[in-house]
């Protein structure tokens, strides 16, 4: 007889309750999420698809098909004009195309309520709006993404792509745990599974191999971070074990060691001229690695370097400046200061990983509703219902 996973015994017989509760807990996230999510689902039923090739940007140098975004912090230049963009750290130009990245996201929020919802009632019209969409992105001929992200964060006048573009995909990780909650509804055909399959296959080798993909896993801030994030999310929806694998020993030997100081800190995010978003970011995207590869025999949350460097560190250094932000002892962003924190998902993860009611309770009084474009933007994980189930 086949085995058959929680996860899949879950959705067939519609048990909905994820175990977030024990004696120091005492906390059911389903419970606590079900009123966001079905509002959220609900609204999305009435949405159709939107993929890359709804809109193009003529300083593309791709197909329809290929996602194009432009550097966020690169302006004209104002001495010339008609001649190559220059950088302003952390200052975003409002004139910068960002329409795929828009569709992206949207796409991201959609699949991860929709899944949600799917988990909470078992009804099928969530999953099969679900199917649509990602049938548009993947599978459709006509309006389907190209697996690469060679033309990303282009800058008129320097390049027409980088490997630092390709943290725009990291909203597609939520997307592969909707596919993990509907993959045993049958609403998606065998074949459009593995043709779905097939493209994160094709993007997972292309990330990994490309010389884009490359540089930004040895680009060495959040960056390395969110590659290794995706990495992890990819490797896990085809079953890729020694990839797996492969981002766990990073984490280990180079994400953790390299990144971290020894307060808990991340040096090279406190740097930039937004050091609390960035740092904050950082964080979520660390635990969240933690959160999809960690094991029973191989708890990431739970490791910790040769010189005490590990997660919980990182947490207990940021939760003050999350709980009281007027305590940050380093200079403001230059912008969205005041947007942030929200609802971050390393206090969720890290709470229940360490079993802190201090943590979930900071969380639950966050803003989950955050709008602002640059908050979304670097809020991958919007829907951790996906996230907790195992």
């Amino acid at each position: 007889m086949k085995k058959i996973s929680l996860k899949a015994l879950v959705l067939l017989i519609g048990i909905t309750t994820i175990s977030c509760s024990n004696s120091k807990l005492a906390f059911n996230l389903n419970e606590f999420e079900r009123s966001r999510v079905l509002k959220n689902a609900d609204a999305y039923l009435n949405e159709s698809p939107e993929t890359v090739t709804a809109t193009f940007c003529e300083r593309s140098t791709g197909t329809h098909h290929d996602f194009y975004s432009e550097g966020d912090y690169w302006w004209p230049d104002e001495k010339n004009l008609e001649g190559p963009y220059i950088r302003k750290d952390g200052l975003t130009n409002p004139a910068n195309f960002t329409s795929h990245r828009e569709a992206l996201i949207r796409f991201s929020q959609i699949s991860g309520a929709l899944a949600s919802a799917y988990i909470l009632t078992n009804d099928k019209k969530y999953a099969e709006k679900l199917a649509l969409h990602l049938k548009a992105w993947f599978v459709n001929q006509d309006t389907k993404m190209n697996p690469n992200l060679l033309y990303a964060q282009a800058i008129k006048g320097v390049a027409t792509g980088r490997g630092i573009g390709i943290i725009d995909t990291v909203h597609l990780v939520e997307v592969t745990k909707a596919i993990h909650a509907i993959e045993n509804s049958s609403i998606l055909s065998k074949t459009d599974l593995e043709v779905i399959n097939s493209w994160f296959s094709n993007y997972l080798n292309w990330i990994t191999t490309h010389e884009y993909g490359i540089a930004e896993r040895d680009n060495g801030n959040n960056h390395s971070v969110c590659w290794t994030m995706q990495v992890a999310a990819f490797a896990d929806l085809i079953g890729d074990e020694k990839t797996l694998d492969f981002c766990r020993n990073f984490y280990k030997n180079t994400l953790l060691p390299n990144q971290m100081e020894k307060d808990g800190s991340f040096p090279l995010e406190l740097k930039r001229t937004k050091p609390y978003g960035y740092s904050l970011f950082n964080l979520d995207a660390m635990t969240s690695i933690c959160q999809i590869l960690s094991t029973k025999k191989d708890n990431l949350f739970a490791y910790t370097t040769n010189d005490g460097k590990n997660l919980e560190l990182g947490l207990k250094y940021m939760f003050p400046y999350i709980e009281n932000k007027s305590d940050w002892p380093f200079q403001h962003d230059v912008m969205y200061w005041d947007e942030w924190p929200v609802r971050q998902s390393s206090l969720l993860f890290g709470g229940i990983a360490y079993k802190n009611k201090k943590y979930i309770k900071l969380w639950k009084s966050l803003n989950p509703n955050f709008t602002t474009p640059e908050i979304v933007r670097n809020m991958p994980v919007r829907n951790p219902i996906l996230w907790v189930l195992k």
